[in-house]
């Protein structure tokens, strides 16, 4: 069930859709340009092919130029590994420079400016599509169905588009997460465990944080009541509304404010069994009400994200932290506890101090019953080649059990 909260102010008009133009065959094209990362559209396109060599390429894209794909779609996919390994490729001057020691907190904002630099030039490889989703390249896959799930059903008028290869290889990949789906041990014993997130909503794939929720004490309903309503704020994928009605809670309101997400929810619920003891609204954190339970997983990183796809992991200024913080004690029935699901990594980033967590905690009117910790298990943890390693391998996620002071 999907409802909206009274007094939403309606949908402003859609903007018209982005359009990329080049010269091709002596005659000036046009197509409309897609890209769920919110890419600007090329303002330079000239074309390639299988003849086009991999220097030649990078030092286009360094320099701006998008290359529209006009040959085999393998050669193309080919041509992007050579540029990613071009990317790759550290001068010397560049490696002194990273050997030397910096703070954590620098060490993340330049591992972000070289990634977000390093994904602005291998989006400049792009491939055409024709309206129905097809690509008109030898040798390209099928991809219809994938697109369709990351861009909404064909529309004939749309006309022909275009988009990066490294976002087409994104949509394919997010089609097989969705299609195998991301078993969850916290939901029980297979098959009726996985999770099939869509395109645009995180993948839980960090267990750690789900088994928290899936062993905390929970509350006891109000005086009175028999049944625990809870309260899922920012649901995604609604991993963690499913596992807490598997842990015997009688009722959960989910909510999220993208409609991705909600549709992904719903798929879920519906998948496991459980939907018709979840409702879904789409709201910016709380639903009208109280509950006894109200549990809250927001982005762990207080930075501003690069994209849209991002938001799942950074929040700048921690918004959606302070905001859960802010509204608790409001929504929580007598008795009643919040769940923050935090990871401490901006904490050794240097990007937030444990004093100010707790100082929020305090602020807001809010006691610490318990706080639960899990260290991760995601591979990042263990690979002492990444820039962050010294974080990653240090970090702790905690479950904060919270009531009103």
């Amino acid at each position: 069930m999907l409802n909206s909260p009274a007094g939403v102010s309606p949908e402003p008009l859609a903007s018209p859709a982005p359009t990329i133009a080049w010269t091709e065959a002596g005659e000036q094209c046009t197509a409309r340009w897609r890209s769920e990362r919110g890419a600007p559209a090329p303002k330079r396109v000239v074309l390639a092919d299988d003849s086009t060599s991999a220097d030649s390429a990078y030092r286009l894209a360094c320099e701006g130029s998008a290359l529209l794909w006009r040959g085999d779609f393998h050669n193309a996919r080919q041509l992007l590994q050579a540029l990613a390994r071009r990317a790759d490729q550290v001068p010397a001057r560049k490696r002194k420079k990273a050997a030397q020691p910096v703070a954590l907190a620098d060490a993340f904002h330049q591992h972000r400016l070289a990634q977000s630099q390093r994904a602005r030039m291998l989006g400049m490889l792009l491939i055409p599509f024709n309206a129905d989703y097809s690509i008109a390249l030898r040798r390209a896959p099928d991809v219809k169905v994938a697109c369709a799930e990351a861009w909404g059903p064909v529309d004939p008028a749309a006309g022909a588009s275009v988009a990066s290869l490294r976002e087409l290889l994104g949509i394919i990949s997010a089609h097989e997460w969705r299609r195998v789906g991301v078993a969850i041990a916290a939901l029980g014993a297979a098959p009726h465990n996985r999770i099939h997130p869509h395109y645009g909503v995180f993948s839980p794939v960090r267990g750690e944080y789900i088994q928290l929720v899936a062993s905390a004490h929970l509350p006891k309903p109000p005086s009175g009541q028999s049944a625990l309503l809870a309260f899922d704020i920012g649901t995604g994928t609604g991993v963690l509304a499913a596992a807490l009605v598997r842990r015997g809670v009688s009722q959960v309101v989910a909510t999220d404010q993208d409609a991705r997400a909600l549709a992904c929810a719903r798929d879920n619920l519906e998948r496991l069994g459980v939907a018709s003891q979840v409702q879904l609204v789409q709201a910016d954190l709380f639903p009208e009400g109280r509950a006894s339970l109200i549990v809250c997983n927001p982005p762990w990183l207080p930075a501003r994200p690069g994209s849209p796809l991002e938001r799942a992991v950074y929040d700048e200024g921690g918004r959606m932290l302070q905001g859960f913080l802010q509204g608790l004690t409001a929504h929580l029935a007598p008795k009643g506890e919040g769940w923050l699901i935090l990871s401490d990594l901006a904490e050794r980033l240097g990007l937030r101090e444990r004093a100010q967590l707790l100082a929020a905690f305090e602020r807001n009117g809010l006691r610490v019953v318990s706080r639960i910790d899990a260290r991760p298990q995601h591979a990042k943890a263990s690979d002492a080649s990444d820039p962050l390693h010294a974080a990653r391998a240090a970090e702790v996620t905690s479950l904060w059990r919270l009531a009103a002071a």
